[in-house]
């Protein structure tokens, strides 16, 4: 499997503006995490960007993953970017 980071951009008034999906963000993100696809998510401390780290064979999958987010699709993440990534130590 390989490994990819995500680097994101959150909306103006994200705190405010994903309360509504939060719960069912955060569920999603649970049974990822359970299947062994997500390493780890979250904000920045300014909350103005998301960083993860996924495991997949398929940079695409991930891709994919992150457009089915309630997230993207409500606009509360605005831009993000994918990189494949070789965990040193």
């Amino acid at each position: 499997m390989d490994q990819f980071v995500l680097w994101g951009a959150y909306c103006e008034d994200a705190l405010l503006k994903r309360k509504p999906f939060r719960d069912e963000h955060l569920q999603r993100l649970s049974l990822l995490k359970e299947k062994g696809i997500l390493i780890t998510l979250g904000p920045t401390k300014c909350n103005r960007y998301v960083f993860g780290i996924f495991k997949s064979g398929d940079i695409e999958y991930i891709r994919s993953l992150i457009k089915e987010d309630v997230y993207w699709r409500e606009g509360i993440w605005t831009d993000f970017e994918i990189y494949s990534w070789t965990q040193a130590f």
